[in-house]
């Protein structure tokens, strides 16, 4: 069974299919694979970065309501 991804995982693995484009030490016969699990992992880190806004802005919301905050 596969790990559970992290954000600073995902963000890692981009940067380094990024490099390997940049630096053409991709071959072309695995481009698309690379390409198809970059698109993966941004949206992976899209939803990971709305979720956690989104956490966030309940938080404090919760803060504001609260007498005396």
């Amino acid at each position: 069974m596969e790990q559970e991804l992290t954000y600073e995982a995902a963000y890692a693995e981009l940067q380094e299919i990024a490099a390997e484009i940049e630096n053409e030490t991709v071959s072309v016969d695995v481009l698309a694979e690379r390409v198809k699990r970059a698109s993966l992992l941004i949206e992976f880190c899209q939803q990971k970065l709305r979720a956690t806004e989104a956490e966030v802005n309940n938080i404090i919301k919760q803060m504001e309501s609260k007498p005396g905050a």
